[in-house]
């Protein structure tokens, strides 16, 4: 197993400076990391630090929150897109999936489904599983897949608590095969990454990428 391209390597911290993210940036290129995910500010930089790697450039789109409106999260992810971003994550709107609007949610996503596509880039959603019953998995795990998205993610790391891996068994009982899993918030060792690649995810999210790799 290539460990290293599991892990989207992050830095999402509101004070994060460049010389932190070029150092990131150098992190993700000598260990191969899958990607390097970062605010949408921060892409242009990444994306010319990373030039001529195997490593790709994410955003956050929406974070941490998720209550800007759609049209400002659509607006958002092409400006990303246009600096660079290979990969998108987003956050839902998390009210609107606990009030059972659940066609909100699932047009929303297919919105920037829908921009990432068009320019060959992955999206990830991120559903805030923390404040999720097992009813609202369920409805947001067929939110994802019918709306297009590649990959749903666990956290945002902003919220009540991170990952876990009760989140993953729930997300594989309700979603079809083919739909990737990222796990994100609180992974910061060896041994937790392989349980929740063990589990079925296919990424993780994480700012410890180096301690993981080197055990």
């Amino acid at each position: 197993m290539e460990l290293n391209k599991y892990i989207d390597h992050t830095l999402l911290k509101p004070n994060a400076v460049e010389a932190e993210l070029v150092t990131l940036c150098k992190e993700a290129k000598e260990y191969h990391f899958a990607s390097v995910c970062v605010n949408p500010c921060n892409v242009a930089l990444v994306k010319k630090e990373l030039a001529g790697s195997d490593v790709m450039t994410c955003s956050v789109i929406g974070f941490p929150f998720g209550t800007q409106t759609t049209q400002v999260k659509c607006a958002e992810t092409e400006q990303a897109l246009k600096d660079g971003a290979d990969e998108i994550d987003m956050v839902i709107n998390i009210g609107k999936l606990l009030e059972g609007n659940t066609s909100y949610v699932e047009k929303e996503i297919a919105a920037l489904a829908s921009i990432c596509h068009a320019k060959k880039a992955h999206l990830k959603v991120i559903v805030e599983t923390c404040y999720l019953s097992e009813k609202d998995i369920a409805n947001v795990c067929v939110a994802v897949e019918q709306a297009g998205a590649d990959f749903i993610k666990t956290s945002t790391g902003y919220g009540s608590r991170g990952a876990s891996l009760e989140d993953i068994s729930l997300f594989k009982k309700y979603l079809k095969k083919d739909t990737k899993i990222k796990a994100s918030g609180g992974i910061r060792s060896r041994e937790d990454a392989l349980k929740y690649i063990e589990a079925g995810c296919s990424r993780i999210g994480t700012s410890s990428g180096v301690k993981i790799i080197n055990g």
